[in-house]
């Protein structure tokens, strides 16, 4: 099962790429302010590294949360959209060990159809401004 994960919480941004439970490569980089225009561009360049396309992932993996709100919001979007465009199993996980955990739910058949972002509070987005 070819596993694509992703974490956009920090800074810096992650992307996983796995067979099963085993890693095929992992990618880095500096997202910031960035993350919307640089994030297509990293998915296409990871699955090149390891000769894979789009069609070819069986499974998607999100760390949900907590964390920066622009970040969780991207990277809840575009891989909601592709599991949707795909037609393939999305989960979310948090804590320490969110891949393994999102690995093992993927592989034992589970599919949230969306992955809800966990903010760490109440998103104000609506709030006025003081």
């Amino acid at each position: 099962m070819k596993i694509l994960s992703i974490r956009t919480d920090q800074p810096e941004a992650y992307l996983g790429l796995w067979n099963g439970r085993q890693m095929l490569t992992e990618k880095t980089w500096p997202a910031h302010r960035e993350l919307s225009n640089t994030i297509h561009h990293q998915i296409e360049a990871i699955l090149a590294k390891s000769d894979l396309s789009l069609s070819d992932i069986d499974g998607l993996l999100v760390f949900k949360g907590p964390g920066s709100f622009t970040g969780l919001r991207i990277s809840a979007a575009v891989f909601n959209s592709l599991a949707f465009a795909l037609n393939c199993p999305i989960v979310g996980t948090s804590g320490n060990n969110w891949q393994e955990q999102g690995i093992d739910l993927l592989i034992s058949g589970k599919n949230e159809q969306v992955v809800v972002p966990d903010y760490g509070a109440d998103a104000n987005i609506s709030s006025p401004k003081k």
